[in-house]
């Protein structure tokens, strides 16, 4: 796979692991953040479904769950010819520092670079909201709400 293709993001959180990885596996808790619905069954096999922006789902299944350190799960679009549903992988380890979190986000999987350039920008966008959540604060209301791709 060419390292061109691969998504990398390390987010530092301000928050244990336990509640960061709460963020990313309890259905109410990732809405805190990301999404305006979700249904996740955060087991191995289980459905990862989150309706990211009010009109896009993302889709696929839990492979590894491992509680408060490592997450991965297949990931993709309902209604994408280009990244279906279950077609790439996403892969978050979860790191204590003295002081928070380091969150370590690799998705590979995505078929070309431009595939990959919006991904790595919703990455970062939601990782962001992420880390605000994680610091008990409200990340306001979500720019990419309402966007189809």
């Amino acid at each position: 796979m060419p390292d061109d293709l691969i998504v990398r993001r390390e987010t530092h959180v301000p928050a244990p692991p336990a509640a960061v990885f709460a963020l990313l596996t309890d259905p109410e808790q990732i809405l805190r953040w990301m999404g305006t619905e979700a249904q996740l069954d955060p087991q191995p096999g289980g459905l990862y479904l989150v309706n990211v922006t009010g009109a896009r789902f993302a889709r696929g299944a839990f492979r590894e769950v491992v509680p408060v350190h490592r997450l991965s799960y297949s990931f993709g679009w309902d209604g994408s010819e280009a990244v279906p549903p279950g077609s790439s992988l996403v892969e978050i380890d979860l790191i204590e520092q003295p002081d928070g979190t380091l969150l370590k986000m690799t998705h590979t999987g995505l078929p070309n670079a431009e595939q990959c350039a919006g991904h790595a920008e919703g990455w970062g966008h939601y990782l962001g909201r992420l880390a605000v959540a994680a610091a008990g604060r409200d990340p306001g209301p979500d720019p990419f709400y309402g966007r189809t791709g």
